[in-house]
Parts: C-alpha cells; sequence; structure tokens
C-alpha cells in the first residue's frame, strides 16, 4: 500500500476472488439495502446457496436485533479467515481498480477503487476535514459493524466516495488512458437478482495511469480553498465504522505503526458526482404503527405554525407526499417549514414525536409497505449540482437525505482490503 497523505487516500493492496469463482454468487448488494424486504434476502441466500460468497461476510441489517444477528456475527471472522487460508481471496498487489457499473436504468456508472485515510475523514458537523461526511450519522448503527470489523481480518466496502470533476481529470481520463492502451478486465460478471452488470480493471501502482490519477486529486484539492476534496454519498455509517474501530486500536501502536496500518486506511469506490450514470434519489420514510389519516392528523399539528396545508396547489411552498393504506396519496405543503429541506422538516416531526420509522430506498418499496397498514412518506430529490457547496457552507445533511441511484443499483460487496 502507498499512502498519499497530503491527498488523504491511499493506493490500496486489494484482493478479489480467485480465478474460476462465482463472481454472480460471490459479489451481494450492500448490507443497509431492502431492510424492511427480508424476501430479498431469502433470495440472496437462495441464490448464492454453498459457494463461496460475500453473503457470509457482511451482516444484512434486515437481521440486526434478531437471532440471525448473532448467528451471523459468530461466523463472519471465521469464515473471512478461512477464505483467506483456503485461497478463495487472493492479492493483486497495491493499485487501483476502475469499474465500471451498468444497471437497466444507466448504462454505465464509472467509479475507482482506492483507500480512504480515515485521519482525513470526520463525520462531526462543522468539521473541516479533506473527507467529510454528507448527512447525519445514525450512532446506534455503528456498533454491530464494529464489531464485524474488530474481528475480522477483512474489510469489504460498499463505501462510496465523491469528487467534484466537472471536467473529468481523474476517473474519465483514467479510463480513457485505459481504452487506448486495451487493458482487459480483471473481473466482468452480471450481478444477482436483476441488479445489472459489472466490470472491473487493474491499474497497477507507479503505473502512468495510476499516476494521472494521483495527478488528476492532487489538481482538484489545489482548485477547493475550503480544503475539501472527498465527501461520502453512500456507506456513511460502514466508513464511520471504520473510523471507530481505528480510533479503537490506535492508542495500542506505535507512531511507526499508525501511519501504515491498515486498519486505517478504509477501502472505497471514488465516484464522479458529475458521472451521467450517478442519480441522486431521496431516501424515504416509512412510519409504522400509525394510519395514514392519524399521522396526517399528527403533521397538522406538529406543523401549526409553519403554514400547513393538505392537497394545496402548487405555490413554491416545501413539500412531501403521505401515502396512506390504499395507497392513496395526500401532499402536504409548508408555507412557512422549520428546515431547509422537506427530508430536514418530516424528520423533525418524526423524531420529535418518537415515531417508529425506516429509511425506504425505492418509491415501489414504500407504496408496498404503506399497502401493509403503514403510513409512507415521499420526500423531493436533493440538487447533486449544488452538492459540494452546500456541504461547505451549511456542514451535514439531515441524515438519511439522498441516495445514490435506486436500491438495486447499490455498490456491490466484490473487493477486499486486509485489516490486520
Amino acid at each position: 500500500m502507498r499512502t498519499i497523505s497530503e491527498l488523504g487516500f491511499a493506493v490500496p493492496d486489494i484482493l478479489i476472488p480467485q480465478q474460476g469463482t462465482d463472481f454472480r454468487k460471490w459479489a451481494v448488494i450492500a448490507c443497509d439495502q431492502y431492510t424492511s424486504e427480508p424476501e430479498y434476502w431469502a433470495s440472496c441466500e437462495k441464490e448464492v446457496g454453498g459457494a463461496p460468497s460475500t453473503l457470509n461476510l457482511v451482516l444484512p441489517e434486515v437481521y440486526l436485533g434478531t437471532d440471525k444477528e448473532t448467528e451471523k456475527l459468530g461466523s463472519i471472522a471465521k469464515t473471512a479467515r478461512k477464505y483467506l487460508d483456503d485461497g478463495v481471496l487472493t492479492g493483486l498487489g497495491t493499485g487501483f481498480i476502475l469499474v465500471d457499473r451498468a444497471t437497466e436504468l444507466h448504462p454505465s456508472r464509472k467509479g475507482l477503487m482506492a483507500a480512504i485515510d480515515l485521519e482525513g475523514y470526520s463525520f462531526e458537523p462543522g468539521n473541516k476535514n479533506i473527507c467529510r461526511a454528507t448527512e447525519g450519522t445514525v450512532l446506534s448503527r455503528i456498533p454491530p459493524r464494529v464489531r464485524i470489523r474488530a474481528n475480522s481480518p477483512l474489510e469489504l466496502p460498499h463505501i462510496m466516495i465523491l469528487i467534484d470533476d466537472p471536467k473529468g481529470l481523474t476517473i474519465e481520463k483514467a479510463f480513457d488512458m485505459a481504452e487506448a492502451e486495451g487493458l482487459k478486465p480483471l473481473y466482468d460478471t452480471d450481478l444477482m437478482l436483476g441488479s445489472g452488470h459489472i466490470r472491473g480493471t487493474f491499474i497497477p501502482d507507479g503505473s502512468p495511469i495510476a499516476e494521472s490519477i494521483v495527478n488528476g486529486l492532487k489538481t482538484l484539492k489545489a482548485d477547493n480553498a475550503d480544503g475539501l476534496l472527498f465527501l461520502v454519498g453512500d456507506g456513511n455509517h460502514s466508513l464511520a465504522s471504520a473510523k471507530a474501530h481505528w480510533e479503537n486500536i490506535r492508542g495500542s501502536l506505535s507512531e511507526e505503526e499508525k501511519l501504515s496500518h491498515p486498519a486505517r486506511y478504509a477501502l472505497a469506490e471514488i465516484v464522479n458526482i458529475h458521472d451521467k450514470g450517478l442519480d441522486f434519489e431521496p431516501i424515504h420514510r416509512v412510519i409504522f404503527n400509525i394510519s395514514g389519516e392519524e399521522f396526517i392528523a399528527k403533521a397538522k399539528e406538529y406543523f401549526k405554525d409553519n403554514g400547513i396545508v393538505t392537497d394545496g396547489p402548487d405555490d413554491g411552498s416545501q413539500t412531501f407526499v403521505v401515502v396512506t393504506e390504499g395507497a392513496k396519496d395526500v401532499k402536504v405543503s409548508l408555507a412557512n417549514p422549520p428546515h431547509t429541506l422537506a427530508v430536514g422538516s418530516v424528520q423533525m416531526m418524526i423524531d420529535s414525536l418518537g415515531l417508529e420509522c425506516d429509511y425506504i430506498h425505492g418509491e415501489d418499496s414504500v407504496r408496498k409497505l404503506a399497502s401493509a397498514g403503514n403510513t409512507g412518506v415521499l420526500v423531493p430529490a436533493i440538487s447533486k449540482d449544488t452538492f459540494f457547496g452546500t456541504v461547505e457552507k451549511e456542514g451535514v445533511f439531515p441524515r438519511k437525505t439522498f441516495s445514490m441511484g435506486e436500491a438495486f443499483e447499490k455498490r456491490f460487496y466484490l473487493e477486499a482490503k486486509k485489516i490486520e
């Protein structure tokens, strides 16, 4: 691994499955997806069967608080060590991987596998680190992931880091150079359950393409007086868990060990926010144990001083949509909202009243859950064009504000890195 401290990242030593592994069964979607749909994860288990798979190395959050959580926590580290001992995972040497993901919605989304220096990352609101969180962190989601990291020799990331590179100086240029050289892909596979296709190309450290990537990032950093280079797009809780684990072990290390310890660097996929294959989707809410009528009544009381109107005209007010049982939609408008974002106003109400909710990716999933007697809240998307500037000016967004793409477009676990 080569560390580049001024950029807050490193060129990592990446592990991938050995040749002959069924990559379709190996790769599974991020653990924080389909958290209210256990049938999705049952389908994953059926698809994988007894084959080597990252499903055996992660804890899907649908199982939090269940017997399955205890079972998974007890087996993840053991399986990781077995995969290493048996050669299921093999090292590539120091380098990057250029990742190209295709789905039915987007023919291409380009990314770069690299490692983020956790000393340069913070999720504290208002920080001026080189790598920052974009939204509030749900602290209760960190401990289960820290427990996995504390025992496992591996990390498998679903973290996606954003850079603001409108001229395509970094990732896009690297892809052009790789195509010009005729580089062959390292892996090229369909993904399970209709989630598209992924192709990865290894770029060894020290090559002209690797140096071009580093120089592109140096240019982006130099152009930003605020010192910001990386924003967490997806996987904030995974990166926060990596940071917590690093802080837990850092005190026991010598100064020399702290500089190069593998747990200090978290593997992630870096994506240009201007990539045409990257859409920003809102993260909606589903409220449990309350009917749509009851929720609207509570909203009218909570927002009584904010000019609340239901099913009013489109007059520029802040709006969100309440989906009731029977999939009936009720538009709620706030003339004087308590937060600049609709999702922020909704979350303030949920937190203040102590309502039980889940954060749902995808409108179809919200409507499905609402038809089962719950209440859905659909919130509008935020603009990615002003994304970096907003974070620089105001700090983090409310937690679970946005999602990059639909649920099935999320990053799949595929590559790995040692952390001990």
